[in-house]
């Protein structure tokens, strides 16, 4: 990692050019595929590219160092599709199999890029080990007339991503490259199961991320804008981040030099050789490719830049050629927010508007959206989320906790649904559930980067920390009630010390980001008829502006129609009741509120 980071400093680094473009070029038959091993295999094995590296590791040794003598400083291993479901095609799923390919795979690159070291020992070659994206996905359905129903989920995606990287960390990788991402709840799944191996196991190793453009609508397959894809990933702190595949270097301009201003980490690049031909292949030169990069380098964009679709040697050599006069891009300083998503972002920073998150999409706050839900019409559920986005909510709570129902199947159900509704979808979610099993099955369905409401101090620090790192490694925020092993904070004085005792637990245990503590000073009912509640508007509102001052960078939130619960059924009051209030609160300090968002 150190060496990495130095060389980063110094250059720009080159990545390799396509494998896949490299193996054609071979024109392997059947035989060649199969090798003595796999002769009497009972399926078609030509076109697995990626089993080679056990039956014919000369020819990716070959296309490794043909890469490095054309200038490469980091090979990616022969491991595209070399995993549970790339495999399956060929009847070749095992988990025994697919170990050995990936340990196979990383062992020949290792061994090449140590021999070109040990013929320039000033320049040192690393292996990115390559996690592709998977030919299944989490977050659309294939069945027009089924648009909630999934061929895979979060947890068989996390277990084949492990098989493949334990093989891969077996082999000797020096980096874990999760690249050309279509889907970014599939590279959710990946990042959780690199950070809960390396925790596991003490690893500490850089991870890079690339995703994949797919036409000119500038967005990622599923829908996301580049800069809502960042704000799902980035809780992996990578290395570098960036794209690749699909577009040539003019129409992933744009998109590179947006990605160049907001991420805080280096840059990792590797387009196609322009756009594919009437024939599919490539008609973009190493000149001209590289006349392209050469202009990216000029303006400051690059850390890492190579090759992908119909890139070869000579492209590397050129791109080599064209960069090395231009230092690297410098990360920058991104201002402190938190970076939400949908399908679009949603940053919030201190100079930000009043966030509203729409309530009606909660079995136990709205008896319509309940009845609906239990009579599983939702084709009618839908459009009440539907309501709240286009009157304003900039985040929607879903809550599914109720007695009759099955919880983490509704909460399932409704979110895989929602993902199929661009204009509901393009808002961060809310999973709303006093029920942690609920809580984690929504965020194995959302693709971007949501917030969890709640977890808090009630059973203790062991169980807080926990829930804490697993909202984390699923790429959360999180929601932290005042509320510890003795009850709920109702006082002004109560209030603060909770939640100052949990930001310093996030901070000093997980070294959880600031910004993505969100806390809930608890919102409580006044004018009840017992006078110690009539002080409770007014405890929020004064602990809201002491926890903005002991807890830097954190957020306040609340649920505002609490505060007139009293007075249901009088909405004119409650209404008036609502406007004083976030009039002070938001003067205060108040950064969202769950609030019906069409009043």
């Amino acid at each position: 990692m150190k060496t990495l980071e130095e060389l980063l400093k110094e250059r720009i680094l080159i990545l390799d050019g396509a494998m896949g473009t490299m193996i054609q070029g071979y024109k392997l038959e059947e035989a060649d595929y199969r090798g003595d091993r796999f002769k009497d295999w009972p399926s078609d094995l030509k076109g697995n590219n990626d089993l080679l590296s056990l039956t014919q590791p000369q020819i990716i040794s070959e296309i490794h160092t043909a890469y490095l003598d054309a200038g490469a400083d980091i090979v990616e291993t022969n491991t595209f599709n070399a995993n549970y479901y790339g495999m399956a095609d060929y009847g070749m799923e095992q988990d025994e199999l697919v170990y050995e390919l990936n340990v196979a795979a990383a062992r020949v690159a290792r061994e090449a890029c140590d021999a070109a070291t040990a013929k320039t020992p000033d320049k040192p070659r690393l292996v990115a080990g390559v996690l592709g994206p998977m030919p299944v996905t989490a977050s659309m359905s294939k069945d027009v007339n089924n648009p909630g129903a999934r061929d895979v989920s979060f947890d068989q995606l996390r277990a084949a991503y492990t098989v493949s990287l334990k093989g891969m960390l077996e082999g000797g990788i020096d980096i874990v490259l999760v690249e050309t991402v279509f889907d970014t709840l599939n590279a959710k799944a990946a990042l959780f199961a690199i950070d809960e191996y390396f925790e596991a196991n003490n690893i500490d190793m850089p991870v890079m991320i690339s995703g994949t453009i797919t036409d000119a609508s500038g967005r990622i397959l599923t829908g996301q804008t580049p800069e809502a894809f960042w704000n799902s990933l980035r809780h992996i702190k990578p290395l570098s981040f960036g794209f690749n595949c699909a577009l040539g270097a003019k129409e992933l301009r744009p998109h590179v030099e947006a990605m160049s201003a907001i991420a805080d980490c280096y840059i990792n690049v590797h387009p196609n050789a322009g756009l594919p031909n009437a024939f599919g292949g490539f008609d973009e030169t190493p000149e001209m490719l590289a006349e392209e990069i050469a202009d990216w380098a000029r303006s400051g964009f690059l850390n890492i830049v190579g090759g992908c679709c119909g890139t070869g040697p000579d492209h590397i050599r050129a791109i080599a050629e064209a960069v090395k006069e231009f230092p690297p891009r410098q990360v920058p300083d991104v201002p402190v927010a938190c970076r939400l998503s949908g399908l679009e972002p949603c940053n919030i920073d201190e100079n930000s508007l009043f966030v509203n998150v729409g309530e009606r999409t909660n079995v136990t706050g709205s008896a319509r959206f309940k009845r609906l839900i239990l009579e599983e019409d939702y084709d009618e559920a839908l459009s009440v989320a539907r309501e709240q986005v286009e009157n304003g909510a900039q985040v929607i709570d879903i809550n599914m906790d109720e007695g009759m129902l099955d919880g983490e199947k509704a909460m399932t159900d409704f979110l895989n649904l929602i993902a199929s509704e661009p204009d509901i979808a393009r808002v961060p979610v809310m999973i709303d559930s006093s029920k942690w099993p609920i809580i984690e099955a929504g965020l194995k369905c959302i693709q971007g980067k949501g917030i969890v409401n709640s977890i808090s101090l009630k059973e203790g620090e062991d169980s807080f920390i926990q829930q804490a790192r697993l909202c984390r490694r699923y790429g959360a925020a999180i929601i932290v009630m005042a509320f510890d092993e003795t009850g709920q904070a109702d006082t002004h004085a109560r209030k603060v010390e909770i939640c100052s005792r949990a930001y310093n637990l996030l901070r000093d245990k997980l070294d959880f980001p600031p910004e993505d503590i969100i806390f809930d000073p608890n919102v409580f009912a006044v004018a009840t008829g017992i006078e110690e509640h009539n002080n409770y508007g007014v405890d929020f509102i004064e602990a809201t502006r002491d926890i903005k001052k002991a807890c830097p960078h954190a957020l306040i939130s609340g649920g505002v129609s609490n505060v007139s619960f009293s007075f249901r059924g009088n909405n004119p009051v409650r209404e008036a009741i609502h406007a004083v209030f976030l009039y002070h609160a938001i003067k205060a300090g108040m950064d969202m509120g769950i609030v019906n968002a069409g009043q």
